[in-house]
């Protein structure tokens, strides 16, 4: 304490408190790198920039624009699954059975409707019925035994696999359902699944703006409600949330609902646009989905990621596919294309969640 402020009666401030907030990254400004860097979208999103760039250069037919509705579809069906299996990874899980789920609610609504002669929107609604009982199904298991959600899709993976072939040749006799283009219902079920318009030149599907509603409402739904605070944590610590009250259990199997339901819109959509399912579709997609989600900044371990990262990598899916075909190369490499950008994307999502933490 100086002379002065012994004079005066007064003592000196004490500079500790600024040196904490100094030190103390939660009170102080962050970088505009760093803000960027903790953004789990931002890689996504300069990877859509520079594949759009490589197959605009390459391929003439991309420069096209009444091919952006193609390209739009190609990746719709995709990003309705990747927001809700985005979340769920940020929650902590996997579903390896959303790939095939969406071919049973495309088989339950149609072999419902035409075994029974019922109305479309009959089968429709048990399809939804069904298929939110098997998300339900996955996430009480999951509660209830404790083993990895990798296990537990795994097995309802074959159950729904074998169920979709089982019970469409026992009802048809073949491996597909019948066509129900001709049943009451079927033309008001496919203006709401399956109807598209035609803007200039360039013909837009409704699995798009489905799209776009999903990501919008899973984007609030993660970072503005109570509910995407539960996810974050039961992803990070179940058993710290747990602990702080957060229902886990509760959280778990509504994000396995969300992805039945997304899976229903998208087989409602395969059944109104084709008329008809093949009970083999599906296998294989769900890791799409999980690719789909990890290109878009969803960490394999939980607690971290983005919806809107997630409908980006599902973007990059969509012109990918579609940009090797227009550029007239061998299709054969798509697949080790998609490893790839695996290994890559998770490699780089994890080093730049360390970088925005060190910050």
């Amino acid at each position: 304490m100086s002379t002065a402020a012994l004079d005066s009666g007064t003592s000196e401030p004490d500079p500790a408190p600024d040196r904490l907030r100094a030190a103390d990254d939660r009170v102080g400004n962050r970088s505009l790198s760093a803000r960027l860097l903790s953004r789990p979208e931002i890689g996504s999103l300069l990877a859509a920039i520079a594949v759009a760039a490589l197959f605009l250069v390459v391929a003439p037919s991309f420069r096209n624009p009444d091919n952006i509705g193609t390209i739009l579809y190609q990746a719709a069906p995709i990003g309705i699954m990747a927001v809700p299996v985005a979340l769920l990874m940020i929650g902590g899980e996997f579903d390896l059975s959303a790939g095939v789920a969406a071919t049973t609610a495309g088989l339950s609504a149609a072999l419902v409707a035409w075994w029974f002669t019922l109305n479309v929107w009959s089968g429709v609604l048990v399809s939804l019925l069904i298929a939110l009982l098997v998300g339900a199904f996955n996430g009480w298991l999951l509660n209830r035994t404790g083993l990895p959600s990798f296990l537990v899709t795994l097995g309802t993976f074959f159950v729904l696999q074998g169920v979709n072939l089982g019970v469409t040749r026992l009802v048809t006799g073949n491996v597909a359902s019948k066509n129900i283009s001709d049943m009451d219902g079927f033309a008001s079920a496919k203006a709401v699944f399956a109807s598209q318009w035609h803007v200039g030149g360039t013909t837009l599907k409704i699995p798009i703006l489905y799209w776009l509603l999903l990501t919008a409402f899973g984007a609030w739904l993660l970072l503005r409600t109570t509910f995407g605070n539960w996810v974050f944590a039961v992803g990070g610590d179940d058993r710290a949330a747990r602990a702080v009250g957060v229902p886990v259990h509760r959280t778990r199997i509504l994000l396995y609902m969300f992805v039945a339901f997304a899976a229903w819109l998208v087989g409602m959509h395969l059944l109104f646009g084709f008329n008809t399912v093949q009970s083999g579709e599906g296998v294989g997609k769900e890791f799409i989905y999980i690719i789909a989600a990890v290109i878009g900044g969803c960490l394999l371990t939980g607690g971290h990621g983005s919806v809107v990262g997630a409908s980006i990598g599902a973007l990059i899916f969509g012109m990918t596919q579609l940009g090797i075909t227009y550029a007239g190369w061998n299709p054969d490499w798509f697949k080790a294309f998609l490893g790839v950008m695996l290994l890559l994307s998770t490699i780089a999502n994890t080093w730049v969640k360390r970088k925005a933490d060190a910050r």
